[in-house]
């Protein structure tokens, strides 16, 4: 069996290495690694392998922290040391701004740091019933699997959640329609956490009782969702709808549900939204969109220093969620929110934003490729792009240097993700 050198990692922390005129993407290794590797899937030009064999170890390598590692498909980078995964993450940012449009930023931005472990305050875990022993497993899908794995503990969950996994499985094997119970998502707030049941079929009052008796005993709300996020409920009827979370370098807390999308690392998000204000520089007077805006992330910091926002964003539930968190924080007369379809924007639909100064843009990993077409001669001097994809941040970075006039003046990561693949990254972008 040939040994072969691996160069680097690909976006979803494979090794990359060349072999007989083919890139050979390895699950398991490592940059600067001599290893082995059994192919699963043969391509003209590439394959992809799993190392069967770990010839020459780099330095970098560490041993994996979570017993589950190479099944369990949560995490894909714990075997290499998290200082290094930011950099390989780096590194991922800029081949594809480099690669995919011919981009190169003019700066590069220090990496955000957060927590390495503990850090998952949102998650949706997938449920199952079995036979035999173990009754029900609550997890993580495995690797490139629909089957969930079989995990006693998970270390990116925050500790309090990571306890939960065994006795979770007791409790639904213990309802009554146990397997009609396909996930449960993950929602901490700053007071509570919350564990919602997505259950295919009605409960029992017994089924009830039993679910309000496992919440007691743990310190968790519990809720349930018979059909789409919008019908998530508490079991309890008195219980408030909300969870919060604050972002205090701008004075502002906002609510949420637990089927709402929110960041999952808190710590990182607070970072995240210290660069992008820094490079946005709202100030008093200014007029600047916040785009995909969701529940109000951006849009709140945005007008606490002291500029007037106009918020726009698909689903009419997060808009009116923004609006609401707006008021709550004395930020009313500042915000402004509307509903559109960003990704069939156009000129004229931009041109009703009215005037803009700045822009701020966090789409989700399709990207903004509509909006940036959509920009004209009287598109924003300066655009701030959060981006949780780099194939979409090249492709439509493309579009805003290479058709809209732009210059990429800075780029960087934020770990929002240790221990996986995921990239998330932050630009400026400004013409003048």
């Amino acid at each position: 069996m040939n040994s072969v050198l691996v160069e680097s990692l690909d976006h979803e922390g494979r090794g990359i290495a060349r072999s007989d005129g083919k890139t050979i993407f390895i699950e398991g290794a490592l940059p600067g690694e001599r290893v082995e590797f059994l192919s699963h899937r043969r391509k003209p030009t590439f394959e992809q392998a799993t190392m069967s064999a770990l010839l020459r170890a780099s330095p970098l390598r560490c041993a994996p922290r979570c017993p589950h590692f190479g099944v369990c498909g949560g995490c894909s980078m714990q075997h290499l040391d998290t200082s290094a995964q930011v950099a390989v993450k780096q590194r991922v940012l800029e081949n594809a701004l480099w690669h995919l449009a011919r981009v190169r930023a003019e700066v590069i931005y220090p990496a955000l740091h957060g927590p390495d472990w503990g850090y998952r305050f949102r998650a949706r875990l997938g449920v199952i019933q079995v036979p035999g022993e173990t009754g029900v497993l609550v997890g993580f899908h495995e690797k490139k699997s629909s089957y969930i794995a079989d995990m006693q503990r998970c270390e990116i969950l925050p500790p309090a959640l990571s306890r939960l996994l065994v006795p979770l499985r007791g409790l639904i094997a213990g309802l009554s329609i146990a397997n009609r119970i396909p996930q449960i998502e993950v929602a901490v707030g700053e007071e509570k956490t919350v564990l919602v049941l997505r259950n295919l079929l009605p409960f029992t009052q017994a089924d009830i009782r039993h679910v309000l008796a496992f919440g007691e005993a743990w310190g968790m709300r519990m809720w349930y969702q018979p059909g789409g996020p919008d019908t998530a409920r508490p079991f309890d009827q008195d219980e408030t709808p909300w969870l919060t979370y604050s972002l205090p370098e701008f004075d502002v807390r906002l609510k949420f549900k637990p089927t709402d999308f929110t960041q999952v690392n808190i710590p990182i998000n607070r970072a995240l939204m210290h660069r992008a204000m820094q490079l946005l520089d709202p100030r008093p007077g200014e007029r600047i969109a916040d785009l995909f805006c969701g529940l109000g992330n951006f849009s709140l910091p945005i007008a606490a220093r002291g500029a007037r926002v106009h918020g726009v964003e698909g689903s009419a539930a997060l808009t009116a969620r923004a609006a609401e968190n707006a008021r709550d924080n004395g930020l009313g007369e500042r915000c402004r929110f509307s509903v559109a379809n960003l990704f069939e924007a156009t000129p004229a639909s931009l041109a009703r934003l009215g005037p803009l100064d700045k822009m701020l843009i966090d789409p989700p990993r399709d990207g903004a490729i509509a909006v940036c077409k959509a920009l004209d001669d009287s598109a924003p001097r300066r655009i701030v792009y959060v981006s949780c994809n780099p194939a979409t941040l090249a492709r439509d970075s493309g579009v805003l240097v290479g058709e809209k006039g732009y210059r990429l003046r800075g780029a960087g990561v934020a770990n929002m993700f240790p221990q996986t693949s995921h990239v998330e990254s932050i630009a400026l972008f400004e013409r003048d």
